[in-house]
């Protein structure tokens, strides 16, 4: 055991050690315990950290796919919705929300006369870098407790872990 302070995950894995001793090994209880909290607070975070922008999660993850996915920053609503693992109705909400902010706009797709291509605009471009930066300047000074080189290292460790666990 490290020398670090213990945790409300470890005071939930003694409780489970106390109460069922055939269990034995606890320490996926754990890293996953703390990997789902830390989810969540950051998640908290990073709502802040968007809210003046006037966006939630789910819109920073509209302008997001859009603005990754260069210029000219268009996309349809399915690479949209397969992107970000979203029904067609939850799409449908994000994209007439942001639509009405001004952040995108949608049109003809030229080439499918029944589709639509969802553009960004100058003002969602301008919100989304805004609020991009602002996000990494939370995540990166939560991540300044720890030394560089194990930063690079729960990096590489957390990669190899979602591989596995996708089977």
């Amino acid at each position: 055991m490290c020398s670090m302070r213990a945790d409300g995950v470890d005071a939930i894995v003694g409780q489970w050690q106390r109460e069922r001793p055939d269990l034995e090994e606890l320490i996926p209880m754990s890293v996953y315990g703390r990997i789902y909290r830390i989810a969540a607070a950051m998640g908290d975070q990073m709502e802040k950290a968007y809210a003046p922008f006037g966006i939630g999660r789910g819109e920073f993850d509209v302008l997001a796919t859009l603005r990754r996915s260069g210029e000219p920053f268009t996309l349809s609503p399915k690479q949209l919705s397969e992107t970000l693992m979203l029904t067609t109705g939850g799409m449908t909400g994000r994209l007439d929300k942001l639509e009405k902010a001004g952040l995108l706009e949608r049109s003809p797709d030229p080439t499918d006369r029944r589709g639509l291509r969802v553009q960004l605009t100058p003002a969602g471009r301008k919100v989304i870098d805004d609020a991009v930066a602002a996000g990494l300047a939370i995540q990166r000074a939560a991540l300044e407790r720890l030394d560089p080189a194990d930063v690079e290292r729960l990096n590489d460790l957390l990669r190899e872990l979602l591989a596995a666990s996708k089977g």
